[in-house]
């Protein structure tokens, strides 16, 4: 096939249908369901008052602001890719924003801007008409116009994919592990789902020990996903280390033979094991007589990566000599030619898990 061919084919295949409606038709589409926010976007929406009420400053001022994107399912129904701040803001201001437990979320008061000083406290309805933006303004603010993409029903579902990922990826707003949360969605909400109800994982949880920080950007549920990554598909070299979580997410999510039982079972045989026997220092460094610091990937990569791919093995031993020989390895690792080449902050992480993934299934077995 021709390049000019394959451009043809591409476009088709990812780009979108678009035209302009009316900010008062898309508020009509999200009333009555035909217009989808997914819940697990709703923890997303973290505009604060200011930017919130910049966007309704924008539409009152007739300034242009970029499309949103959705998919249109075989019903008919959007689901909504991108544009979940604007939308959510919109539907925030005029009261008819539901939370993910089906109740309204409480209406949001403007702030004062340079160009409308007077925005101040006002909202869309409110007791006190004096609060209220008016009528001549709700009117305006319905009758604004934003364009609105639409993803072709046809299209491969992997198509969501490669749309959501293109336009958000490098923003400031998500982290990359969160973007792989929301295709996660559109893929395969089971998978979705596995990946989230594991990261609560007891065990899992306090061997990891992740920052409330690193929690709100999902690390946790990218540790899961590596976790999958190193047992699944292994790391050949060449890609990004994103780029290979993102294979790895979208082979899985279209993989029908996988099979969530026993996923289950081996990754709390893991974990439980790594824990009965380090603890909350599973993925810290040993100095020779204790293990100190913080979280380390190189660790993580090479315990959890050695442990779950000689698990049956692991598991021949009984309870005290498994936790024997994980703490054992855990100590020795440091002494280990491979690991002290390819860890620390030099090292690139293509590299890290080029070198490492290999060598942990043959450190790790018993």
């Amino acid at each position: 096939m021709s390049l000019e061919a394959e451009v043809k084919a591409a476009r088709n295949e990812i780009s979108p249908d678009g035209y302009e409606m009316s900010v008062g038709e898309i508020m009509n589409l999200y009333r009555d369901g035909e217009l989808v926010i997914d819940p697990a976007f709703q923890r997303l929406f973290r505009w604060d008052e200011t930017r919130k009420t910049r966007f309704i400053e924008s539409l009152l001022l007739g300034i242009p602001v970029p499309p949103i994107f959705v998919f249109q399912d075989e019903s008919g129904v959007w689901e909504l890719i991108d544009g979940l701040q604007r939308l959510s803001t919109i539907f925030q201001f005029t009261g008819i924003l539901k939370g993910s437990d089906g109740e309204e979320i409480d209406e949001m008061t403007l702030e004062g801007t340079t160009f409308l000083p007077s925005l101040s406290g006002k909202k869309w309805s409110a007791d006190n008409a004096q609060e209220e933006i008016g009528q001549a303004l709700q009117i305006q603010i319905k009758r604004a116009r934003l364009r609105v993409e639409i993803l072709k029903q046809e299209s491969d579902p992997l198509a969501k994919f490669e749309l959501f990922q293109r336009l958000n990826t490098g923003g400031a707003s998500l982290s990359e592990q969160e973007i792989r949360n929301c295709i996660a969605v559109m893929l395969n909400r089971d998978l979705h789902d596995w990946l989230q109800a594991r990261a609560q994982f007891a065990p899992f949880v306090d061997c990891t020990q992740q920052t409330e920080r690193a929690v709100t950007a999902q690390m946790n549920v990218e540790l899961v996903l590596r976790y999958l990554a190193y047992v699944h598909q292994p790391y050949e070299g060449g890609l990004d280390v994103h780029d290979y979580l993102d294979s790895v997410l979208a082979n899985l999510a279209n993989n029908n033979q996988f099979n969530f039982e026993q996923e289950t079972a081996n990754f709390e045989r893991t974990f439980q094991a790594l824990h009965n026997a380090l603890g909350a220092n599973a993925f810290k460094r040993w100095d020779g007589a204790h293990f100190r610091g913080k979280f380390l990937m190189s660790v993580f990569e090479v315990l959890t990566s050695g442990v779950a791919n000689n698990l049956d093995a692991i598991y021949a031993l009984d309870d005290a000599a498994r936790s024997q020989f994980i703490e054992e390895k855990a100590k020795s690792l440091w002494e280990n030619d491979v690991f002290q080449a390819n860890s620390g902050g030099g090292v690139r992480g293509t590299t890290r898990l080029q070198n490492l993934l290999p060598m942990s299934r043959e450190f790790l077995a018993p």
